[in-house]
């Protein structure tokens, strides 16, 4: 039986997430993604290294956490960030385009219209416990099947993120904390990116990244992903200071680069 109140739950989440001093942090990841398509074996396709940039406001009956995010695929064997890709599933030379999803914000309330809030623990032992929660997507597709026949799969967008945060126990529970280590695993299956232009051919993608939080934030970042933000978006060095919606997508953001004429 969880015996934290809503509120306690709430920053227990945010300090483990990023710090509820309102300074910047910095959550990496890294792994790889893979096709799954029904009776073809799985290839590994992509090495993916991102992070996300992110401060904590106090708001209402709860804070608002103000985000911006990077992801950048690439070559799985040299590591070398992509701007070319051979995807071997169609054979096609495509262009690649990173993650620039700015905003991608979220707002939590203590006891909002959804209910109280609450997010899953389980003591592992050792120490250790694990924070999670599951994410089920589905929605009304931003790149219609009708307009991008080479970019959309379905005119519904159907996938998966699974997040795991382990921290250690007694930091969790200290309340005086804003801000303590936090290791993640993250699982994501979803559909083909739009420039991967597999139109809709049956299959999926699944990702498997692990990461951590940044104790020393943008500059604990390998020094590739840094030269290439600071070379190509510098303002993903630091999160946004205004809250605005809706959130950017990898579907909008590449609508916005290749909007529909006519």
């Amino acid at each position: 039986m969880n015996s934290f109140s809503p509120q306690e739950q709430l920053k227990r989440f945010l300090k483990a997430r990023a710090n509820l001093d309102g300074t910047d942090s910095v959550f990496w990841w890294k792994g790889y993604v893979y096709s799954y398509i029904p009776g073809q074996p799985s290839q590994r396709l992509l090495l993916i290294e991102g992070y996300n940039v992110a401060h904590v406001e106090p708001y209402e009956d709860g804070y608002r956490m103000i985000t911006r995010e990077v992801t950048f695929y690439s070559d799985p064997t040299s590591g070398n960030i992509l701007e070319r890709w051979h995807n071997p599933l169609n054979g096609r030379e495509v262009q690649v385009i990173q993650v620039w999803n700015d905003p991608v914000n979220q707002q939590f309330m203590a006891n909002g219209p959804r209910g109280p809030f609450t997010l899953p623990a389980e003591d592992l032992g050792n120490g250790t416990t694990c924070l999670y929660f599951d994410v089920l997507l589905a929605y009304p597709s931003p790149l219609p099947r009708s307009q991008y026949p080479l970019h959309s799969q379905s005119d519904l967008y159907q996938g998966a993120e699974l997040f795991q945060f382990f921290v250690n126990t007694d930091q969790l529970n200290d309340p005086d904390a804003t801000d303590i280590p936090c290791s993640t695993s993250w699982t994501r299956f979803g559909q083909w990116l739009p420039w991967m232009e597999m139109g809709d051919h049956p299959g999926n993608l699944i990702y498997q990244c692990r990461g951590a939080k940044l104790a020393a934030g943008f500059a604990g970042l390998s020094q590739q992903m840094q030269d290439y933000v600071m070379a190509h978006q510098p303002k993903y060095a630091e999160s946004p200071r205004e809250f605005v919606t809706p959130n950017e997508t990898s579907w909008t953001y590449f609508k916005k680069l290749y909007p529909v004429q006519g």
